[in-house]
């Protein structure tokens, strides 16, 4: 099967990039993916009809035109969507039937998946403290160790608290982009070592078996 993988941001990209092969087998062995990174999730329009400027690459501003046109252009059974967003503050219920409304106008619906991080994408990260250590052998146990597993507590904050120089103090100060490369670079080292059959993260365990189901490896 293959997997067209939609991201928010550039980090989302390179974290599903180094473990979707543990996740799915080597590309194309028999199951093939394309991860696609936006420049920020957005919102979803009031019409659901998505009439934005494709050029700004927002993913929940552009969603109701990009599944139309998956829905036309990906027609096989063989193939699928999958859109993997932050939950940020929203309620989980509220916000997954809103994206499943987006899917259920389009005229020809392709099968798609929603998956939500929650509450941001480093709960994926933080779900596998070993390869936390393992990329920063001088992460804060004290601040690992507050952490509730996929709570809403400022997730991101508490991996900048845990590895970061200064915490999430200096990236804040700092603002974007370095809050950005930072999140990319914490992406980049510790998803090399995630185990992602021990992962606890229930949010990071649901994406990871909607992807083995719909690939028929569950």
């Amino acid at each position: 099967m293959h997997f067209e993988i939609l991201v928010e941001d550039a980090s989302g990209k390179i974290a599903l990039e180094n473990i979707i092969e543990e996740i799915l087998g080597p590309n194309g062995q028999p199951h093939s993916s394309r991860i696609i990174p936006y420049k920020g999730i957005g919102h979803l329009p009031r019409d659901l009809q998505g009439k934005t400027d494709p050029r700004k690459r927002i993913l929940l501003d552009r969603l109701p035109s990009i599944l139309q046109g998956y829905g036309k252009s990906l027609q096989s059974s063989s193939a699928a969507v999958v859109v993997v967003v932050d939950l940020d503050e929203k309620d989980c219920r509220i916000f997954k039937q809103e994206l499943l409304d987006v899917l259920n106008v389009c005229l020809v619906a392709p099968t798609t998946l929603f998956r939500i991080a929650i509450e941001e994408s480093e709960a994926w990260l933080l779900g596998d403290r070993n390869a936390v250590v393992e990329a920063y052998p001088n992460a804060r146990a004290n601040v690992l160790d507050s952490y509730i597993q996929d709570s809403i507590c400022g997730t991101w904050e508490i991996l900048a608290d845990a590895i970061y120089p200064g915490g999430s103090a200096a990236l804040k100060k700092a603002g974007w982009p370095i809050t950005g490369v930072a999140k990319s670079e914490w992406a980049k080292k510790i998803t090399p070592h995630m185990d992602v059959d021990s992962n606890l993260s229930p949010s990071f365990k649901v994406f990871r078996d909607g992807l083995r189901r719909l690939a028929g490896m569950k």
